[in-house]
């Protein structure tokens, strides 16, 4: 494969690391976007449908991407070094909402690089569904910047209700007194929006925690983390004149 070949993990904005899940995500999600019956009369539209399949057509097939990826590896390896070599690529971590991650969301990216004559560059990109935090998407710089990157790193910023650890989500319930002595359950909004049922048990202390299996962040490798709930009350307590 040679240099100037499409990048088809850039095409579907993710990186090298992403899940069967993702690539079938992220074109689903641009293919809609791009179709040339959305957009008629364009011929980018076309092109970039074009794109989109070929990527999809490679990465969906375990044989045919472990096949891609070795190209990729030697093309890189061959590439030769060049005295002087002009800075093509940029990185740029962003911190998305928790939410984001798990339905999906297009960002816009900005690039001021005084390198570039015709000013800023202005990038359009779509994290999918079921993305995990920390994961690398690619935007190709264009005919410019010839192999350069804007190279964007997803992070999470911290919730009003729920706060990201690792893969793990953590949360605080509140309960009366009566639901701790006795158990139940309990509903509460979980992070993508869908009401969870939280199994307490009877006697919970203070500070306990319940796991909720499978409603945390998305995980690289495919699957989410737990949301594990601190139980907080308030004891009762009763003051009688002796």
């Amino acid at each position: 494969m040679a240099l100037t070949e499409p990048d088809h993990y850039a095409t579907l904005g993710l990186d090298r690391r992403c899940t069967l899940a993702q690539i079938r995500a992220a074109y689903r999600l641009l293919a809609k976007q791009h179709h040339p019956d959305v957009n008629p009369g364009s011929a980018d539209a076309v092109a970039r449908a074009q794109e989109l399949n070929a990527a999809h057509e490679i990465l969906s097939d375990p044989a045919r991407r472990r096949a891609y990826d070795r190209t990729l590896n030697a093309a890189k390896t061959a590439a030769p070094a060049r005295a002087g070599k002009i800075e093509r690529n940029i990185a740029q971590d962003t911190r998305l909402r928790i939410e984001d991650f798990l339905r999906g969301v297009s960002i816009v990216v900005r690039v001021n690089d005084p390198a570039n004559p015709h000013g800023q560059e202005v990038y359009e990109l779509t994290i999918p569904p079921s993305t995990a935090p920390g994961t690398r998407f690619r935007i190709s710089r264009g005919a410019l910047f010839a192999g350069g990157f804007v190279i964007v790193r997803v992070g999470v910023l911290p919730g009003f209700r729920f706060k990201a650890r690792g893969s793990d989500l953590r949360g605080d319930l509140r309960i009366s007194t009566q639901r701790a002595k006795q158990g139940g359950t309990e509903t509460i909004v979980g992070p993508a929006g869908s009401m969870l049922r939280v199994q307490i048990p009877s006697g919970v202390a203070r500070g306990e925690i319940v796991r909720v299996v499978g409603e945390g962040m998305p995980k690289p490798r495919g699957g989410r983390g737990d949301l594990l709930v601190r139980i907080v009350y308030r004891p009762e307590v009763r003051v009688t004149r002796r």
